[in-house]
């Protein structure tokens, strides 16, 4: 069972922190404690959005604290494999589990291993560079015909690189009434950025 979430940061105070120490820097600094504010909406769109997803062997790919493998376990499938370069020390204390710590540069080089029923990535590529982006999608789908990604933003836009294909998309609003999003991606064919 997993543990207690810890007390979440505000999305200004992680804005701020990104500001100050640049992304990488925040999550060399503030990893081992790291907790997405956005967890009510991460839990909202994935339970809304069950019915689409296949949880069964499911990889949370940026794990951070373990928000979505906290959803996965309360709809009653396995706890997701973990990985996240940064946050593996919030995740094992959330969860006293194994967490990979591969970066977007190692799944790039060919380091994530195995085969999942689908990849779920809370937060995360919208901090990868652009030019990153499109190798590190094709990589993660090689690994599992499913791709969701959940985001602050409306981007990255996945559909924008050639094969891979838009499958669903849910929005769900913060207190502030700004969406976070869900998308679902799936391989279609062969091609690059757009």
């Amino acid at each position: 069972m997993p543990k207690r979430m810890p007390n979440r940061p505000t999305e200004d105070a992680i804005r701020n922190r990104y500001a100050d120490l640049g992304v990488e820097g925040y999550y060399e600094s503030e990893g081992a404690d790291y907790a997405n504010p956005h967890f009510p909406q991460i839990r909202e769109l994935l339970l809304r959005n069950a019915h689409r997803i296949d949880f069964s062997h499911a990889l949370d790919f940026c794990c951070g604290s373990g928000e979505v493998s906290k959803v996965v376990q309360e709809l009653g499938y396995p706890l997701p494999t973990a990985s996240d370069p940064f946050t593996a020390a919030a995740y094992r204390r959330n969860f006293d589990a194994p967490c990979w710590p591969l970066s977007f540069a190692d799944v790039i080089r060919g380091k994530l291993n195995g085969q999942f029923s689908a990849i779920l990535c809370s937060f995360a590529l919208h901090l990868c560079p652009q030019k990153q982006l499109y190798p590190l999608v094709m990589q993660l789908l090689t690994h599992s015909d499913q791709l969701v990604v959940i985001t602050p933003h409306k981007r990255p836009d996945l559909s924008r690189i050639a094969g891979v294909e838009l499958k669903f998309s849910d929005a769900f609003p913060t207190e502030r009434g700004k969406n976070v999003f869900l998308n679902g991606y799936a391989w279609k064919g062969i091609g690059g950025m757009e």
